[in-house]
C-alpha cells in the first residue's frame, strides 16, 4: 500500500515531479518538490543534454487545496549542452515558459471570473493582481478556443451587430459573427463588415468549398462577399429582415394620421397578424382603414408579404411573388415602388428560403449575447478580447 507521500505526488503534484517535504499553516501548503528525469532536450539544437550546471528554486503558484493557497518550491537544474554551448533549465510539464503560476492555476481564475460577478472577489479569493486576473482570463479563454477550430459546414449565417462608436468620426462601428448553422455554434466574431476583414479573418478555417447555403440579411456586401468567396453556397434572404422592409412604410403612414402616439391602439392592430386579431377588431381596423385609402394600400400589401410566406415550395412561392411584384407595379405610391425595387433585387435569395428552410435565427441569438457580453463589461477596448468572450459564451 501506498504511503501518504506517494498518494500525494500521484494525485496533486504535477508530472515527474517528486515530493521532498510539505510544510502548512493554516492558510498555505508549501511543498518542496523536484523533477526526476536523466536528461532534457536542448530548445537549441535538439540535442539529448544530460551535463547539469547548478540547480536553483522556483517559487510557483498552485491551484488551491480547500481554500488553503498551495505555493510550490521546485528544485530546478539547470543543463549545459555542450554541441551548441547553451545553458537552459529544465521544464516543467503543466507550467508554460517564463510563469510563476501552474496551468491549472490559471484555469481555476478563469473558472472564478465565469462563476463570480466581479473581479475584486477573483482577486481576493486567490490573492492576485487585477492584471494577472485579466491576463490569465484571456490566455485561458484563447487555449479553450483553439480546441473549437471546427470547418466550415453546409449551412452558415452572417450577421453584424454594433460595436462601438467610433471617437474620431462618429460612425458606428460593426462586428461581423459567423454562425455554423448547423451545428449550432459560433464560428468566428469579425471586427468590421468589409470583404477583405472578413477574407482576412476566414482564410484559417477550413472548408469555404462545403458550404452549401449561406443565409444573410438584405446587405448587399455580404452578397458580393459570399459569391466571391465560398463558391458552392447559395444565398438565402433572411425571412424576418422581408417581412420587415414594410414595418417602416407602415409606421411612417400611420404616423402622419396619428401622430406619433405609441399609445394608440391602431398601431399596435397594423403590426399584428391578422389571423390573431379577434372578430371585433378586424372589424374595428378596417372600419378605420376605409377612410385612410393609402393606409389601407400599405396595409393589404403587408399581409400580403406575410401571405407569400405561407406557400409550400420553391415553385408556387415564385408565382406567387411574381403576382405580388406585378400587383405593386400599379401602386402609386413611391414607398410602395422602392420595395417593389428592392425584392426583385434579391428574388433568387427570398426564393432560396422555400429550397432550403433555413432562417437567421440562431444568428440573431448570438448576436443578442453579444450584446449581453458587452454590457456585463460595460463595452470593451479590445476587439481581441470581447472575440474571445463571445466566442466562449456562445460555444
Amino acid at each position: 500500500m501506498p504511503h501518504p507521500p506517494e498518494i500525494l505526488s500521484e494525485r496533486l503534484l504535477l508530472p515527474e515531479l517528486k515530493l521532498r517535504r510539505v510544510i502548512y499553516n493554516r492558510d498555505h501548503l508549501y511543498v518542496f518538490v523536484e523533477k526526476e528525469s536523466s536528461g532534457e532536450v536542448c530548445p537549441g539544437c535538439a540535442g539529448f543534454c544530460v551535463t547539469g550546471y547548478d540547480t536553483r528554486q522556483v517559487r510557483v503558484k498552485d491551484e488551491p487545496i480547500r481554500e488553503r493557497k498551495v505555493i510550490l518550491y521546485i528544485r530546478k537544474r539547470r543543463f549545459f549542452c555542450r554541441p551548441c554551448g547553451r545553458v537552459f533549465m529544465e521544464p516543467v510539464g503543466g507550467i508554460m515558459p517564463r510563469r510563476r503560476s501552474t496551468q491549472r492555476f490559471r484555469r481555476a481564475v478563469l473558472l472564478a471570473c465565469e462563476n463570480f460577478s466581479s473581479i475584486k472577489r477573483v482577486r481576493k479569493k486567490f490573492n492576485v493582481s487585477a492584471s494577472f486576473v485579466y491576463t490569465a482570463l484571456y490566455e485561458q479563454l484563447e487555449l479553450r478556443r483553439r480546441t473549437r477550430l471546427y470547418p466550415f459546414t453546409s449551412a452558415i449565417g452572417i450577421d453584424e451587430h454594433a460595436m462601438k462608436r467610433n471617437r474620431k468620426y462618429g460612425h458606428v462601428e460593426f462586428n461581423t459573427i459567423v454562425v455554423d448553422l448547423k451545428n449550432h455554434r459560433p464560428i468566428e466574431v469579425i471586427p468590421g463588415k468589409d470583404a477583405a476583414t472578413l477574407r482576412q479573418c476566414l482564410d484559417p478555417i477550413a472548408g469555404p468549398e462545403n458550404v452549401r447555403w449561406a443565409v444573410i440579411d438584405m446587405c448587399d456586401p455580404y452578397r458580393k462577399f459570399i459569391r466571391g468567396y465560398f463558391p458552392n453556397a447559395q444565398i438565402v434572404a433572411d425571412k424576418f429582415h422581408v417581412l420587415r422592409l414594410i414595418t417602416p412604410i407602415l409606421n411612417r403612414a400611420r404616423i402622419e394620421i396619428t401622430g406619433d402616439q405609441r399609445s394608440n391602439p391602431v398601431r399596435r392592430l397594423l403590426l399584428r397578424k391578422r389571423e390573431t386579431l379577434s372578430y371585433f377588431e378586424r372589424s374595428a381596423l378596417d372600419k378605420w382603414l376605409e377612410h385612410h385609402p393609402q393606409m389601407r394600400e400599405v396595409y393589404f400589401y403587408k399581409e400580403a408579404l406575410r401571405r407569400f410566406y405561407r406557400c409550400r415550395g420553391r415553385d408556387r412561392a415564385k408565382r406567387s411573388l411574381i403576382a405580388l411584384l406585378d400587383h405593386m407595379a400599379a401602386s402609386q405610391l413611391p414607398e410602395i415602388k422602392r420595395l417593389r425595387s428592392t425584392l426583385k433585387r434579391w428574388l433568387d435569395e427570398i426564393l432560396n428560403h422555400f429550397s432550403s428552410g433555413l432562417t437567421n435565427a440562431q444568428t440573431e441569438g448570438f448576436n443578442n449575447k453579444a450584446k449581453v457580453a458587452k454590457r456585463m463589461a460595460y463595452g470593451y477596448r479590445s476587439q481581441n478580447n470581447f472575440r474571445l468572450r463571445v466566442l466562449n459564451a456562445c460555444a
